[in-house]
């Protein structure tokens, strides 16, 4: 079931979040719109109790979408949990959604809560639908039929008082017709569906959204905010921003910990400045060799940084597993460019 164009609630205004109390506090920022119409089906769909599928490009904000749904709804009292498809392991999916009672293989020492479990009377939120193998798509689906289930190895099965919200970057449809996804699962999961708009179709939020990005790493880095110049604000309004609310976080956040002065500018390489001051720069100014070995390799390190840290969600060991750095070195790597590990794990869900 698919709602369109809504007329507004009581309480949902149509000219921004700031009108929006109840998304205002969940902490959306937008007035596009587009962007504002998928609020008002947010809002809509947290008063009924179906299964939902939000669908979106890749930092749309799906599981801030998922959060509201639970929050606003009437198991906000009850535990939200987040599960991300893709990290479920294949061999163990039954045991990781189940749970498994004592001795149910070799390593079951003692009885374990599945994911279910955990969500019990609240919502279980699954990200990335579309990262879910064939054997965990089953598993899902006789789960979804009648919600009930049984943990590996007990003898008696159970029955869940648990909302279903899934999410996915991918059109599964199309993967239902090359034979990728199970339909009857689609079908299941998409009772209700709601689709966030990219950021290039929300014209005037990315400068919203940036200013709101200034404001809080400004406060965790006890930093005075400050306003971006012109050059960057014209950037921000016509960028197509095809990472969406994510690369723009990403940007501002570098911005902020590498401009110098009263304005916060982007590098010149993003703004298309530098393609018209080279030859005039190249005139003006020459610096030595080692000079502009040193800031390239600093370029390099403090972007390859906040990227991996972004992409381990601030979690320094897996980020030295991954880039096959000793931890410590990685850690004073990072502390040398004034990052906070912390920024990473929560900044997205802040917006």
């Amino acid at each position: 079931m698919r709602f369109h164009r809504s007329s507004p609630r009581a309480g949902l205004a149509a000219g921004s979040t700031a009108e929006m109390p109840e998304f205002v506090r969940l902490n959306f920022v937008g007035e596009s719109p587009a962007f504002l119409e998928a609020l008002r089906l947010i809002h809509k769909l947290s008063s009924v109790d179906a299964a939902v599928l939000i669908q979106g490009e890749t930092g749309t904000g799906k599981e801030l979408a998922g959060r509201a749904i639970h929050y606003l709804g009437s198991r906000r009292a009850a535990p939200f949990i987040p599960v991300n498809c893709g990290a479920l392991p294949d061999s163990l999916v039954e045991s990781e959604f189940f749970g498994h009672a004592r001795g149910a293989f070799t390593d079951a020492k003692e009885s374990r809560a599945g994911l279910i479990e955990q969500a019990e009377g609240g919502t279980l939120f699954l990200d990335e639908l579309e990262a879910l193998s064939a054997r965990g798509q089953v598993t899902l689906l006789r789960f979804l039929q009648d919600h009930t289930y049984r943990p590996v190895g007990a003898a008696r099965g159970c029955t869940a008082n648990v909302r279903v919200i899934g999410s996915t970057n991918s059109d599964l449809g199309a993967m239902v017709k090359r034979g990728e996804y199970r339909a009857d699962l689609v079908f299941r999961l998409g009772v209700l569906t709601v689709d966030l708009p990219p950021l290039r179709e929300r014209p005037g939020d990315a400068v919203l959204l940036a200013e709101r990005f200034v404001k809080l790493f400004s406060a965790h880095y006890q930093f005075v905010p400050r306003p971006f110049d012109a050059a960057a604000r014209q950037y921000l309004e016509q960028h197509d921003w095809p990472g969406n609310v994510r690369e723009l976080e990403n940007l501002v956040h570098r911005s902020l910990l590498l401009t110098e002065g009263p304005l916060l500018s982007f590098p010149l390489s993003l703004t298309g400045a530098d393609a018209a001051c080279d030859d005039a720069a190249a005139a003006s100014t020459v610096i030595p060799f080692k000079d502009a070995r040193a800031r390239a390799i600093e370029q390099f390190e403090s972007t390859y940084l906040m990227k991996l840290l972004r992409q381990t969600n601030g979690n320094i060991t897996v980020a030295a597993r991954l880039c096959g750095k000793e931890r410590r070195r990685l850690g004073k790597l990072i502390k040398k460019y004034g990052l906070a590990p912390l920024t990473f794990r929560s900044a997205l869900d802040r917006v």
